[in-house]
């Protein structure tokens, strides 16, 4: 795997893909590399102003629409108008933010990067031909457990970062237990969880403290960059032998923030298949969303 880049994706002629968060950060980076393999991408973002401006760099090939994944309404309404496709990339994220609330009341780290994700998944699962791909993040260990009964912080502390860790070690589970069903079920698509290491995108800005002046210039030191990042999302998205058993995402230095795509490190937590589907059915209950797997 030390081999594979951008320059090693296939041909992408014919195949359309659907990438939230695609605005900015690594969803721009993805959907450029889609793009000029000639795939078509939808790009689903909350903000259109900023993924148009993304968009009309690449050409017809590219769209943009509205997607809040802080909002079921939203998410409902764009799996309502968006045709079949091949891969759904599911990108968008926020990380250590203040406490804040979803429309429907999620603590919205939680919410948005797990939940949001999880409805879409689901409307989405009858039109999608291929593949889900699901960014997770080596965060997903900085937790001790996955508090099953309290998913939306009604009776505890809020901390920012044990937040963040908690939604994306839901993400991981999300992506293992999405595979362990469609491969019970007749259905040919498969489930990918992958990490991007660390960049010093605009994530690591956005906690409102003084901490933002610091942390992108710290995510650089210790990363590589969003071109890097985004490989081991394009490499689980198109590459046609990818084995959906493996957690794809940089492998270098003790904490795999950088370097080349291979099998990454997860933590035993994560690894535990009741409570995967004991997030489901918390998840199925939470966003009204049930799946036909």
């Amino acid at each position: 795997m030390s081999s594979w880049d951008v320059f090693s994706m296939p041909d992408l002629t014919g195949r359309r893909f659907v990438v939230t968060g695609a605005n900015g950060g690594l969803g721009a980076v993805v959907t450029r590399a889609l793009a000029m393999h000639n795939a078509s991408v939808v790009m689903a973002c909350r903000n259109e102003a900023t993924g148009q401006r993304v968009a009309d760099e690449l050409g017809d090939r590219v769209e943009v629409a509205r997607l809040d994944l802080a909002d079921q309404s939203s998410i409902r309404e764009f799996a309502d108008g968006v045709g079949e496709f091949d891969v759904l990339i599911n990108n968008a994220g926020l990380m250590y933010v203040p406490f804040s609330r979803t429309v429907d009341g999620f603590e919205t780290q939680f919410g948005v990067n797990h939940l949001g994700h999880f409805a879409l998944t689901g409307l989405l699962l009858d039109k999608i031909a291929d593949r889900v791909v699901t960014v997770s993040s080596i965060a997903h260990a900085h937790t001790p457990k996955l508090w099953i009964d309290d998913l939306n912080y009604e009776r505890r502390r809020y901390q920012r970062f044990l937040a963040y860790a908690q939604s994306k070690l839901s993400n991981l589970m999300f992506a293992r237990e999405l595979d362990r069903r469609l491969q019970s079920s007749d259905r040919k698509v498969r489930s990918f969880a992958v990490h991007p290491g660390v960049s010093g995108t605009d994530l690591f800005a956005r906690t409102e403290t003084i901490a933002d002046r610091f942390t992108k210039l710290g995510a650089a030191t210790i990363g590589h960059s969003p071109e890097a990042a985004a490989e081991s999302t394009l490499f689980a998205a198109t590459e046609p032998d990818a084995d959906p058993t493996v957690f794809w995402g940089p492998t270098r230095w003790v904490i795999q923030s950088r370097g080349p795509v291979g099998a990454a490190r997860t933590s035993r937590l994560s690894r535990n298949t009741d409570l995967w589907g004991r997030l489901w059915d918390h998840s199925e209950s939470m966003t009204g969303v049930s799946y036909a797997v």
